[in-house]
């Protein structure tokens, strides 16, 4: 049944589809859908507005419409249904027919130091300084032993090819996860990562992100994983030009 009721309203043009909004949302009612925020259904809107402080384009006013009655029993179990379809952690070892390297587990040792000595002068530094694989987010396990007592570096996935020195200043002594705020699932990231500060002693976290704005929502998905979390950990945020410069 509708009736005329506050209702979240979603402006398409000023929207940039940064996902900010998503998590703020405790009703799931909002998702990214072809990069744009879209009301998965009135039902699960309860019009209080608490995502629109969340959003940086002003793109998210409430206003007084003809809408389906909020539900917030559907809103609960919806949020469920979410949760419950979020990825699986993926074992080590590969989980494909096919060994698909990229559901191998692996964890690289650093490289020899006779290896180093016969670098030639021009090099500053080993090729990588990976030090495990995968690092997709949605593929690392909560209980991935590289996590354990880890500093985390949480890196948007643009940041390595804008920034020239992404592997000698920011990935040493790091384990690092790696996503787009943009066209990845919001909600299922800040549960991933809520899970993973559940699991380990996470000592510190560095958020690595694009000065575009589309890219501002991935501190606020991993600050809404500690939040969940109850843990209290050190973050920072950097930002890169997309000339590669830093800021913080």
């Amino acid at each position: 049944m509708k009736i005329k009721r506050k209702i979240i309203r979603i402006d398409d043009e000023k929207c940039n589809g940064c996902g900010l909004c998503v998590p703020s949302c405790a009703e799931g009612a909002i998702r990214i859908i072809d990069g744009k925020a879209r009301l998965v259904a009135e039902k699960y809107c309860d019009g209080l507005g608490a995502c629109l402080g969340e959003c940086p384009e002003n793109a998210l006013s409430v206003i007084e419409a003809e809408a389906e009655t909020f539900d917030a029993d559907a809103a609960g179990k919806h949020v469920e249904s979410q949760r419950s379809q979020k990825p699986e952690p993926i074992p080590a070892g590969p989980s494909l027919p096919c060994g698909c390297p990229s559901t191998l587990m692996q964890i690289f040792p650093p490289p020899a130091a006779c290896r180093q000595a016969n670098e030639p002068v021009s090099r500053t530094g080993p090729a990588t300084a990976l030090g495990h694989w995968p690092v997709q987010i949605r593929l690392v396990p909560p209980t991935a032993p590289f996590l354990k007592d880890a500093d985390l570096l949480v890196a948007a996935d643009c940041t390595p090819v804008a920034c020239g020195r992404f592997h000698q200043d920011f990935l040493p002594g790091r384990a690092v996860l790696m996503g787009c705020p943009k066209f990845d699932d919001a909600q299922a990231y800040a549960e991933r990562f809520a899970d993973i500060f559940r699991s380990n002693d996470i000592r510190s976290v560095a958020v690595l992100v694009m000065e575009v704005p589309c890219c501002q929502g991935l501190p606020a998905i991993v600050r809404k994983g500690l939040s969940l979390s109850g843990k209290d950990v050190p973050l920072d945020v950097k930002i890169i030009t997309t000339r590669g410069e830093i800021r913080s």
